[in-house]
């Protein structure tokens, strides 16, 4: 839409046909004004970035790296932010480069990153989307999040509960109203939104029973769990009482209920669906182009059926927290990660079809580090799957 504008198309004339509004227009080109158009962030993202004129991430880890280099072989001693411009220009006489930064900008990012000798509070970047799954983190794969609203009363006593559902990095919404959202329909709904969309390489839930399967035994994956598998799409499940993990699904609940429960009066189920779908429609007209820009989803297989009695193979993720012992608890076990990764967080992969569990360290400072700390044996006796 910006290219044809900037051709001197009309902006109305572009509106009509992408079958956007003209208000969709104008804000897509004010949002790339100035800019080349293969350097806009066309992410549609509010909040969260950096500003345009910010020093980019690559200088601030090479003025790190330098306070660091002067601090060990300086011959002066020093390795504060004039010494740092100081060498920076040195260096730009024998190569020339990006424009160095001014002694109060380094200064500013010495303190942002927490290099400095004073003992302050230490801002970090976050981690990346996803950060726990790499090919997600590095947008090579599409996670899909869902999480059910309970607990709503239409007017007369109806109860509501809601299956909602939102992609990482597209921002793909779905939701879904019942009298009781049960795991036999939380799998109908996932093939029919599936089936019209395509698969994501993960699909993400809390640790309801609805989703993971009955607690009270060992080794149990239920209905949804054995759906996700036999398609091929990785379940991930996130840990208990854990912030963040589950951010993006959480701030859709809360948009759905500001914008739809809390705005309007309902009558019954049909009245809250056709409100909600209004919404859902809306939300990704607005997300069109972050939606575009996601990773790719995979085609949904023809002629294929579930089959629950199929035996258990493919990969299941559990994210977890170490205990006091380092140890790790997952399916009803008790597993040893290792004692000196206390009360830290593991990445734990299930692989039922080569029968292990690989456990691997996760750290939001270092999103990129993620080395194996054990490999576990884990064989499972396929029992049969009861309705």
């Amino acid at each position: 839409m910006v290219a044809e504008v900037r051709k001197r198309k009309s902006m109305r004339s572009v509106s009509a046909r992408f079958g956007v509004s003209l208000a969709t227009v104008q804000r897509w080109v004010a949002h790339a004004r100035g800019q080349r158009l293969d350097r806009v962030d066309w992410s549609g993202q509010r909040g969260g970035r950096r500003a345009a004129q910010a020093t980019p991430t690559s200088v601030e880890d090479q003025i790190l790296l330098l306070r660091k280099e002067l601090l060990e072989s300086s011959a002066l001693g020093e390795y504060g932010a004039t010494a740092i411009h100081r060498e920076l220009l040195s260096r730009q006489k024998r190569a020339e480069g990006q424009a160095v930064p001014s002694v109060r900008t380094i200064g500013r990012i010495l303190a942002r990153r927490g290099a400095l000798d004073g003992n302050r509070r230490v801002r970090r970047p976050p981690p990346p989307k996803g950060w726990y799954l790499p090919d997600v983190a590095a947008g090579r794969a599409e996670s899909d999040s869902f999480d059910i609203v309970e607990g709503l009363v239409i007017q007369g006593g109806l109860d509501v509960e809601v299956l909602n559902g939102i992609s990482l990095h597209g921002g793909l919404c779905v939701s879904w109203v019942s009298r009781t959202i049960t795991a036999k329909l939380t799998v109908e709904r996932l093939l029919e939104h599936w089936r019209k969309l395509g698969l994501p390489c993960y699909a993400q839930f809390d640790n309801d029973t609805i989703f993971q399967g009955a607690h009270q035994w060992p080794d149990s994956f239920g209905r949804v769990t054995r759906m996700c598998l036999q398609l091929g799409v990785v379940p991930v499940f996130a840990p208990p009482r854990e912030t963040g993990f589950q951010a993006s699904i959480e701030s859709y609940n809360g948009r759905w209920q500001a914008k739809v429960w809390q705005r309007f009066q309902f009558t019954n189920h049909d009245d809250l669906q056709r409100q909600s779908d209004r919404f859902v429609a809306a939300a990704r007209q607005r997300a069109a182009l972050r939606i575009e820009a996601a990773p790719k989803r995979k085609p949904f297989p023809q002629n294929w059926k579930l089959n629950l009695k199929t035996p258990l193979a493919g990969l299941v993720v559990f994210i977890r927290r170490t205990n006091a012992q380092g140890q790790v608890e997952l399916l009803g076990h008790t597993f040893d990660a290792d004692p000196t990764w206390c009360h830290r967080l593991v990445r734990c992969e299930v692989d039922l079809s080569r029968q292990r569990i690989r456990i691997y360290r996760l750290r939001r400072r270092a999103p990129t580090q993620q080395p194996l700390l054990k490999t576990i044996p884990y064989k499972i006796t396929n029992k049969r799957f009861h309705e």
